[in-house]
């Protein structure tokens, strides 16, 4: 009697992220989008990388679900432990691109990988690991601040700019993972998926055979 292999896991990306979104894309392995919604404050005295990755762990428990394999992932950035969000008007703006000219910070994203294992197990595994990038902007002379925030990208990113966006042109030296600056560290992301034992070439589709 022969035994049926178990399906194969369907991956789940718990983010509404348009980024992490196209990243994947771009790596062309199919996935589903489940976007969880959860409270994102910030405990008292809680480090930026401690931060992400409770979040992300979070975001993959919501979104878990038998016969999937989960991945999560929440980004910050943090300049001297004050950990920037995203700003909500103009002035906002203006204000963390003052902070931000001509200064060092570090960008942490938390990654995390959540699944059931076989045998129809019940409580899901978790794991995560936060990466972290060094990121140096140039002096911004006003008229690039006044540009910049007349445009629409600031206002759905951390920090303000995007390294992929036209906020790269800020952007003078990176020390670290540079796909973790848009939002997800690939090699991070492929690294836990691996550990889980569904590396990303398992979601892939055989290839067709040819007629």
């Amino acid at each position: 009697m022969t035994t049926e292999p178990e399906p194969r896991p369907v991956l789940v990306l718990a983010s509404g992220s348009p980024r992490r979104r196209e990243m994947l894309e771009e790596i062309g392995v199919p996935f589903e989008i489940r976007p969880s919604d959860i409270d994102e404050s910030i405990r008292p005295d809680e480090p930026g990388p401690a931060y992400v990755e409770r979040l992300a762990v979070e975001k993959a428990l919501v979104a878990a679900r038998p016969g999937t394999v989960v991945l999560a992932a929440d980004t910050t950035v943090d300049l001297g432990g004050d950990l920037l969000g995203k700003p909500a008007d103009r002035a906002e703006a203006l204000a963390l691109l003052d902070r931000l000219s001509g200064s060092t910070h570090h960008v942490h994203t938390g990654v995390a990988v959540v699944w059931f294992d076989g045998g129809g197990a019940t409580t899901p595994t978790v794991l995560s690991s936060v990466a972290t990038t060094e990121v140096t902007i140039a002096e911004l002379p006003a008229p690039w601040k006044e540009w910049w925030v007349s445009g629409p990208e600031p206002y759905d990113k951390a920090g303000g700019y995007a390294l992929q966006g036209s906020g790269g042109v800020f952007v003078t030296e990176i020390n670290g993972s540079p796909s973790n600056v848009v939002g997800l560290p690939l090699d991070l992301a492929a690294r836990l998926l691996a550990e889980s034992g569904h590396d990303l070439m398992s979601f892939l589709s055989p290839p067709r055979a040819q007629e």
